[in-house]
């Protein structure tokens, strides 16, 4: 039973993926912080520094994934420094080489590259998560490409467009934040080794000058934590703009996703789509027949705060103090990983959403017939002068007549009858047979069936092949 008198994190007990929790827990960095010290142990070893032995090495590689934690939090009570508590207590364990650990580094070195490896294998898994969202909504998009719905302008009644043509606009924000993490993951860049205030000193002194070995050195640290760039200058730190890069990029899928749900819960009320609603599942404790559309707003609710946490990264960047300040180390441990744990979570759930959405053509066929007689008076009065009758006169008159229907609409809650009131006025001269035809939904959406066709094809197709080996069926459960 967890200790029910202290604070938990939500994003951890109710929201996020183990996968991305293990990123950013102190098991993976502290391991990695081994693995960075073994990298530049070997490196330094290659590069000509005969004195580091292959069995420091191999002793260092022993011990890799062996962090004793509580050794570590006693060397952190006495010395007032985590990195410097770990190299003590990797060298308790690794005692041969306990000589030659975080040789000629900084701890940025440990720190800012684990973060650096943190971002990377976070945006990998949203990369995965985004891959397999896209297709759900390509697929989606497809099978209702021609099924006629009310487009809204302002939420006011428009031209109709098709319920799969409007999915390409959610994916479409979709493609734009993929294309964003593509272009991040490309360029993200590794601190490497670069000393205390980024010259390198330490590096000199080790290599006796020789500049070109220190820039072999920087370049294959980087190599060996699987980075292809490295940022060839620095402070102490790597570029805190990255952070608020990184944090901008999540804010954008949260946008995105905010977007989404808030288009799908004025659907769900007007009971043309709904998310998935459990057997047992409750949607008030007072209002029994209420189906609420809590994965929405789950999702609107954790992107405001990825969204509001985007400027944190801003805020830290904007205030560094030449080389580094520390005023960064605080609002970094908060504000990267949960950005990212928050950003899981809403990919798990929109996933969750795609998988059971539930589609209502003859409510969305309804809701079309109520307004659609008001939109058909464009085609009545081509109609019209097609017969010789003149342009503006015909105007005047559907004008007027709307105007009628619209008021008895609103008076009485009738149903729409303009086309009965046009019919019956006999000034168009119009009959009953003329009309035939003019209410069929589907000649009112436009193009909208090939474009979602043309833009699944040349936009959305292209990234799905190139990634085809990443895609996977992604079933996170909801653990809420």
């Amino acid at each position: 039973m967890e200790n029910m008198s202290i604070y938990s994190n939500p994003l951890a007990e109710r929201y996020s993926s183990k996968e991305m929790l293990h990123i950013f827990s102190p098991e993976f960095k502290f391991r990695t912080w081994r693995k960075l010290w073994i990298n530049l142990a070997e490196a330094e070893k290659e590069l000509g520094l005969d004195f580091i032995t292959d069995e420091q090495i191999e002793e260092l590689k022993k011990y890799k994934d062996d962090v004793d934690f509580e050794v570590a939090a006693k060397f952190e009570k006495k010395l007032r420094h985590d990195v410097m508590a770990h190299v003590h207590t990797y060298g308790e364990q690794a005692k041969n080489a306990r000589k030659i650990i975080h040789l000629g580094a900084t701890s940025a070195y440990v720190g800012d590259n684990t973060d650096l490896i943190q971002i990377k294998e976070g945006l990998l898994v949203v990369k995965r998560r985004m891959l397999t969202l896209i297709e759900k909504m390509r697929d989606f998009a497809l099978e209702y490409k021609d099924l006629p719905t009310l487009g809204f302008t302002h939420f006011q009644a428009a031209q109709l467009t098709t319920v799969g043509k409007r999915a390409t606009l959610w994916l479409h924000s979709l493609l734009l934040d993929f294309e964003e993490l593509e272009f991040r993951l490309e360029h993200l860049r590794f601190r490497g080794v670069k000393g205390t205030t980024g010259t390198q000193a330490s590096f000199k002194e080790l290599f006796e000058g020789d500049f070109e070995k220190v820039k072999q050195l920087d370049e294959l640290v980087t190599e060996k934590a699987g980075f292809s760039k490295k940022q060839g200058v620095s402070g102490q730190t790597y570029d805190r703009k990255v952070d608020a890069q990184i944090l901008n990029l999540l804010s954008n899928i949260a946008q995105s996703s905010h977007k989404f749900t808030n288009d799908f819960r004025l659907l769900q009320h007007l009971k043309e789509l709904e998310e998935p609603f459990e057997k047992n599942q409750i949607g008030s404790s007072a209002m029994a027949y209420k189906r609420n559309p809590m994965r929405s707003e789950r999702i609107s609710s954790l992107a405001k705060y990825v969204i509001s946490s985007s400027q944190t990264g801003a805020l830290v960047f904007a205030t560094q103090w030449f080389e580094r300040t520390l005023d960064d180390s605080a609002s970094k441990r908060l504000s990267i990983p949960q950005a990212f744990l928050a950003v899981d979570a809403i990919l798990i759930i929109w996933l969750n959403i795609m998988d059971g959405v539930v589609v209502y053509p003859k409510v969305i066929e309804a809701n079309i017939q109520k307004e659609l007689p008001f939109m058909a008076t464009e085609n009545i009065i081509m109609e019209s002068v097609k017969k010789g009758m003149d342009r503006q006169e015909v105007h005047e008159i559907i004008r007027e007549l709307s105007m009628e229907e619209t008021k008895e609409i609103k008076l009485n809650g009738n149903p729409n009858r303009l086309i009965d009131r046009i019919i019956k006025d006999g000034r168009l001269g119009l009959k009953a047979e003329d009309m035939e035809g003019i209410l069929v939904s589907a000649n009112y959406t436009g193009f909208a069936g090939q474009q979602t066709e043309d833009f699944v094809k040349n936009e959305i197709d292209p990234i799905l092949d190139r990634y085809k080996d990443e895609i996977v069926e992604d079933r996170e459960e909801l653990r809420v």
